[in-house]
């Protein structure tokens, strides 16, 4: 979709500073982070909101979780707090509409968490 943010980003027609790709999904710095560690995964294809999900996204939605693993071993030490989130809909904060997992990680995990 060309009036999408992220597949422009995906095809290389807007920047962004990727930090991991492969034939399902890319990763990529967030532009506004909420840790020092805050990365976007997507599908390469575009599904709008997990709303709008089927039978057919469950492997792809699966590689952005595992991504998300990947990024979690490369970028953070342990002990170091790390979320996964999925912002679905105008009531639950999506911006873009392309689904995106946030990865962030970077602060300290409590020890009553």
């Amino acid at each position: 979709m060309s009036d999408c943010l992220f597949c422009r980003i995906i095809a290389r027609q807007s920047p962004a500073d990727i930090t991991y790709e492969d034939d399902a999904v890319v990763a990529f710095k967030d532009i506004y982070p909420k840790a020092p560690v805050h990365q976007l995964i997507v599908p390469r294809r575009h599904i709008a909101s997990l709303l709008e999900a089927t039978e057919d996204d469950i492997d792809v939605l699966g590689r952005c979780v595992l991504t998300a693993r990947r990024l979690a071993e490369a970028e953070s030490p342990l002990g170091v707090a790390r979320r996964l989130g999925v912002n679905t809909g105008p009531e639950g904060g999506q911006v873009v509409y392309h689904v995106h997992v946030h990865f962030t990680a970077g602060r300290r995990a409590r020890a009553d968490a």
